[in-house]
């Protein structure tokens, strides 16, 4: 019940593409698997570690120019 309701308040994405929403779906869930697999795989897991450093580095170097 809890969840139900997060998810309620949550904004739904607005969709400014010429496809429409059920075109756009279909695609996702049809790559969503591999994804999933790429992220759970070593490599993934390796290459967001490194997005997540410089993510840091980024949020660091920014608050430093303040």
């Amino acid at each position: 019940m809890y969840l139900e309701a997060i998810l309620s308040r949550q904004k739904k994405p607005v969709n400014n593409s010429d496809y429409p929403d059920h075109a756009i779906e279909r695609i996702a869930r049809c790559i969503l698997p591999d994804i999933l697999a790429y992220f759970e795989s070593e490599e993934g897991q390796q290459e967001f570690k490194e997005w997540k450093a410089l993510q840091e580095a980024m949020k660091e170097k920014k608050t430093d120019t303040k």
